[in-house]
């Protein structure tokens, strides 16, 4: 069996070497550039956000019966043509929601201490309830954030099944959620239909936001329509903003990055964690559909991190919060590196040789004493084993 993977895909050896059996082989592939040509013997694929799988790739193949894709999003799929040659599909959702929750909580934490802003006064609107609004909602809770959630189909869904439905969520409007300090946006590229998310966030909703709000983009750049936002920018306008994610990327709009508090290279969901979750989830899904018991977990390849463990004896504060966060993961470092490097390197490289980055999980925290707050374990922290 013949599995191509896309060479970012962390631990992909690891997990299916085992599986291409004695003449079978395992081939990386760089994720932009594949070609129809390249796959034309592939038995199994698996990529990433960064490439389209269609006809035009798939056209020259007559062997394939299974894709993965290590992703969250799926639009870069065209599932009905899978189906169509029942080519079964699967993705990775939830995969590195944790990844961006904490990119979020990063940059969060980075714009109080540079402004002064106590984040226990702070409302966060979180645009898009699945599982990345959902970890961060979590991670606000921990720390007491007030914060609401807009998810129009979520809302759909639990007015539908109101006696089975688990989700007891309150959903707001999204003139409510931009009305909060924060936006955080959260959604997958959606055209048409219902509830589309494509330039969501516009010239007319853009005009009503406050000079004082923070606006952070970490799901899919055409979300916000980027020439109105450059726009705004240049009116003068106060709005700070944090951006992961770009309309046209790998194309960035220049002239936007120095109007950003925080630019990253759509890396938001690229801790170590979150990306091997991908593998490891469609490593599942393919032993599930050869029929054979799955040999390995995430767990068999994670490296400890470079601080496996400290000690906390004393009461959890912003202080406290800032120093944690920062020792794990401080977001500054990517946007250094985006500013600096963007332009030598490019977007796709930067994404390539994204130097490693590890979640709360990867930390042990242990509280001395009783009266230490258990936050940082709520925040994600992994506790002492007894």
């Amino acid at each position: 069996m013949k599995i191509f993977f896309d060479e970012n895909m962390p631990f992909a050896k690891e997990f299916f070497s085992d599986l291409c059996g004695d003449s079978g082989e395992l081939i990386p592939f760089s994720g932009r550039t594949l070609t129809a040509e390249q796959v034309a013997e592939a038995d199994v694929l698996l990529v990433r956000s960064i490439t389209q799988v269609n006809e035009q790739l798939l056209h020259l193949n007559n062997k394939l019966s299974f894709v993965g894709s290590a992703t969250i999003g799926t639009d870069h799929i065209d599932q009905e043509y899978l189906a169509s040659r029942d080519i079964t599909f699967h993705s990775a959702p939830g995969c590195n929601a944790v990844s961006v929750a904490e990119y979020v909580l990063s940059a969060l934490v980075v714009l109080a201490e540079r402004y002064l802003l106590d984040l226990s006064q702070l409302t966060v609107g979180i645009v898009g309830g699945g599982n990345t609004g959902s970890r961060l909602s979590e991670k606000l809770t921990a720390l007491s954030i007030e914060h609401k959630i807009c998810d129009p189909l979520l809302e759909q869904k639990q007015s539908q099944n109101k006696t089975n439905s688990s989700d007891n969520r309150k959903y707001v409007s999204l003139d409510e959620v931009l009305a909060c300090d924060v936006i955080s946006l959260h959604v997958p590229k959606v055209e048409g239909g219902a509830h589309p998310t494509y330039q969501l966030i516009n010239e007319e909703n853009l005009a009503g936001l406050r000079q004082d709000q923070i606006l952070i983009s970490a799901c899919r750049g055409d979300v916000i329509d980027n020439h109105a936002l450059l726009a705004l920018k240049k009116s003068g306008h106060g709005l700070k903003l944090v951006l992961d994610v770009w309309q046209g990327e790998p194309d960035v709009l220049e002239a936007l990055i120095p109007f950003t508090e925080i630019a990253t290279a759509h890396i938001a969901g690229y801790s170590l964690e979150g990306k091997a979750r991908g593998s490891e989830m469609l490593y599942q899904a393919l032993c599930q559909q050869l029929k054979i018991d799955a040999k390995y977990q995430l767990a068999n390849f994670l490296p400890s991190a470079s601080i496996p463990s400290i000690e906390i004896n004393q009461e959890f504060n912003q202080i406290l919060l800032n120093q944690l966060v920062k020792m794990v993961y401080d977001v500054r470092r990517d946007d250094a590196i985006f500013r600096q490097q963007l332009f030598k390197q490019g977007f796709d490289t930067l994404r390539k040789t994204y130097p490693v980055r590890r979640e709360f999980s990867a930390v042990t925290v242990t509280l001395l004493t009783n009266t230490a707050s258990d936050v940082p374990h709520r925040l994600g922290f992994s506790k002492t084993s007894n």
